[in-house]
């Protein structure tokens, strides 16, 4: 059998965006991958769903798998015949047993392929707003492990050049003998005035930074509970956090937001929170399928030409509109002549891709405003095809239907209610680490409540805030017991996003 090979993958210290394009892809054409403790899991998600995922960390000296097991596992799977992405925190030749690691394999006849990743000591220095070097204050740096192999009789380290040689020194897995580090710094000469700063879960929403000095940091982090994973930065360069510092102090830093929109479509809504600082935990109450038969909606399109007005009232819709006349062999010169109105600017983005420009986007971003725009015109006699998702309201065709139109409302896709709740959001609404909860329709409030149970939805939400995007999602939270603390005046994700950092930002 022919054997397999290893790629070594820095993950980078938490922030899944600083992950190396090279990185990324290694995962994604994975067979096996390996993953340390401090390497975000967010990063499996590009795995592909065949590959097998196997944790091998490591919290506090606690083995999941000694090294030397680690060792074998590479090798083995890779005598498999496999592919083998080993994800590993920070960098994996800085502090992280890569060379280990690729010695093994060397041994097997394995061949290997080193990623380089962003070090815990660079990266979390960075997001503390601490730069490692400055003209004005120091030229060098030094990486220092701050815990030395357990079988070593003496230390290895240079204590009395470490004090007076080196301006900056980071220090990896130091925070347990932080005492007898600091105390040794100061009797080799540095002085106990200098600039200390611990950083722990460094460039992830939950970082945490304590500052000091040499003299005192030690029983800081002791009343603190200050705990691993951590790094200490010791330097005149920490002073310029005050100034530098940009991560810590996003509108919603330290705040952890759940997102109930369908996993294909939580993207955008999460990095827009992300950005101002949240920390986000995706929980789709929507999955979004075809309907069981588009027989009704294929009979549409191929009847496209009769139609006088195509209403839109989501990206979903349209995705799903388009595939199908895709799979009837048609294209978008199926629309030529009849008009398109699209509900919000992101159903209108959404129209952009096939080129259509729509002609009339409703000031209001809902039915009603639908309804108000139409209302202006001689709807009598004329044909409208609404595409609409199974539960939805019949606001639109029962209104038009009114005023003299024909409409045809064909299902163009259905919201079914996953089966679960996803463990990690789960955790967190238990553990109370949700400080808010965004709905942005009413099928994510209703599926929330049937995937929960009412009560228990109600008792695990209290005292979070809960944001809606429109009246509509408002009245249905609150019709099932929930009150709305934020409810954004234009329905777009920018704009709850905006509404839910002022919320949080109030003087």
């Amino acid at each position: 059998m022919k054997k397999g090979h290893v790629y070594l993958i820095g993950a980078g210290p938490g922030d899944p965006g600083l992950i190396t394009v090279r990185g990324r892809e290694c995962i994604s054409f994975a067979d096996v991958v390996v993953y340390d403790y401090l390497a975000n899991e967010q990063l499996l998600e590009s795995a592909p769903s065949r590959a097998e995922l196997i944790y091998a960390g490591k919290i506090g000296g606690a083995h999941n798998h000694e090294q030397w097991q680690i060792n074998s596992l590479l090798v083995d799977k890779a005598l498999e015949g496999k592919i083998v992405a080993r994800l590993k925190g920070g960098d994996p030749f800085i502090f992280g047993r890569g060379g280990e690691e690729c010695e093994a394999l060397a041994a097997a006849g394995i061949s290997f392929e080193i990623v380089p990743g962003v070090t815990a000591g660079i990266g979390a220095a960075a997001y503390a707003g601490i730069p490692l070097t400055h003209r004005n204050v120091t030229t060098s740096v030094a990486f220092v492990t701050g815990h030395e192999h357990q079988e070593k009789d003496d230390t290895e380290i240079d204590w009395e050049r470490l004090s007076l040689g080196s301006g900056t020194i980071v220090f990896y897995m130091g925070i347990k003998n932080l005492p007898q580090i600091t105390r040794s710094l100061i009797d080799h000469g540095r002085s106990p005035d200098t600039p200390v700063a611990l950083v722990r879960w460094g460039t992830r929403p939950e970082q945490q930074i304590l500052e000091g000095t040499l003299a005192n940091i030690a029983e800081k982090a002791r009343k603190a509970l200050f705990k691993a994973p951590a790094i200490t930065i010791v330097g005149e360069v920490v002073s310029l956090r005050e100034k530098l510092r940009w991560f810590d102090i996003r509108p919603l830093f330290g705040k952890g937001i759940l997102v109930t929109r369908a996993a294909d479509q939580a993207g955008e809504f999460s990095r827009l929170l992300s950005e101002k600082g949240a920390s986000v935990f995706e929980c789709p109450t929507i999955s979004l399928v075809p309907p069981e038969s588009s027989a009704e909606l294929d009979r549409a399109i191929l009847e496209l030409s009769s139609f006088d007005w195509l209403v839109f009232t989501s990206a979903n819709a349209v995705g799903f509109f388009f595939s199908r006349i895709e799979t009837v062999g048609l294209d978008a010169r199926a629309l030529a002549g009849c008009r398109v109105c699209a509900v919000g600017p992101k159903t209108a983005a959404s129209l952009l891709p096939y080129g259509i420009r729509p002609d009339l986007i409703p000031a209001d971003y809902k039915a009603e405003g639908v309804v108000a725009e139409f209302g202006r015109m001689e709807m009598k006699g004329k044909r409208v095809l609404f595409p609409k998702a199974d539960k939805a309201r019949d606001l639109i065709p029962k209104a038009l239907g009114e005023m003299g139109a024909e409409v045809t409302a064909p299902v163009a896709y259905r919201n079914v209610i996953p089966d679960r709740v996803p463990e990690r959001a789960m955790l967190a609404l238990e553990e109370q680490r949700i400080h808010c909860i965004t709905f942005t329709s009413s099928s994510t409030v209703e599926n929330l409540a049937a995937i929960l149970g009412e009560n228990r939805m109600i008792r695990l939400l209290e005292g979070v805030v809960v944001a809606a995007i429109g009246p509509v999602t408002a009245n249905t939270c609150r019709e099932l017991g929930l009150k709305v603390d934020i409810e954004p005046k234009e329905y777009t994700l920018e704009k709850m996003t905006d509404a839910i950092s002022d919320f949080f930002n109030l003087p």
